[in-house]
């Protein structure tokens, strides 16, 4: 029986040497065939596309985007109020009522501090804040609003 498994045992390695054999053979063989075949050329690299240029707003087109933020009716105090309208290049129309006795219509400018206007001789500026920035009481509270000086401002809503 011993006799037997060593005859077995060599029989298996000699088989397993001729399978090693033949793996080393063609791993060989391989080699020498994808030597043997030419590389293909390497692609050249694709430009990359230049990116299309996003137009940049004219200072008219950035005065009107802002302007519509401040664009319709705002409400003070005591009959006091003020519509702002017709965006057009860096101007819009005011129409305001700014005090119990006297109104009118003023051009005014879109700035990034709020609308630059000309009124009696003196340049003012309706600057965005809230009904506290104005230092009137029945505004007080409110949130979006235009302030010309203290004492005189507009809110919405």
């Amino acid at each position: 029986m011993r006799g037997t498994i060593i005859v077995a045992a060599l029989a298996l390695s000699a088989c397993g040497a001729s399978e090693r054999r033949s793996e080393g053979a063609a791993t060989q063989a391989a080699i020498e065939n994808s030597a043997a075949t030419p590389l293909p050329a390497p692609k050249a690299p694709t430009p990359a596309q230049s990116p299309t240029p996003t137009p940049t707003p004219t200072a008219s087109d950035t005065a009107t985007l802002g302007a519509t933020r401040y664009l319709g009716r705002w409400v003070g105090v005591e009959g006091t109020n003020l519509v702002v309208s017709d965006p057009a290049q860096d101007d819009v129309k005011l129409e305001m009522q700014y005090d119990l006795d006297n109104k009118g219509n003023f051009v005014g400018t879109v700035t990034p501090e709020g609308i630059r206007f000309e009124r009696g001789g003196e340049t003012l500026l309706l600057r965005p804040g809230n009904g506290d920035a104005t230092g009137l009481k029945w505004l007080a509270g409110k949130n979006d609003c235009l302030t010309v000086k203290p004492g005189e401002g507009y809110c919405r809503g």
